[in-house]
């Protein structure tokens, strides 16, 4: 089980957007890469088509899944959550510091 899932609110640990908080819009677990809003911009030179003019575009790039931190929603503070078993075997993430479940 991954400890970052899609929808889920992260903190950048380090690099050029260290501090800055985001949601996750997807991963890529082979490579260990995460793509979170408004973070890691790159510039993208496109080319027009019929549909769309071309130009230059910003968009997220992935960043490393080992950068981000995942923030518990009832505390608001980053912590690498642990695993636990529930009475009918599903596996859960709890927060280390308030030990809420993280849905």
């Amino acid at each position: 089980m991954l400890n970052i899932k899609k929808k889920d609110k992260v903190v950048v640990l380090s690099g050029k957007d260290k501090g800055k908080k985001g949601e996750v819009l997807d991963i890529f677990p082979d490579k260990g890469k995460v793509i979170v809003s408004k973070v890691n911009f790159v510039k993208r030179h496109t080319k027009p088509t019929q549909r769309d003019a071309g130009g230059i575009r910003e968009k997220e790039a992935p960043i490393a899944m080992s950068k981000v931190m995942l923030i518990c929603p009832k505390c608001e503070q980053a912590s690498r959550p642990k695993f636990d078993t529930l009475s009918d075997g599903k596996k859960v993430r709890l927060c280390r510091k308030c030990g809420e479940m993280i849905a």
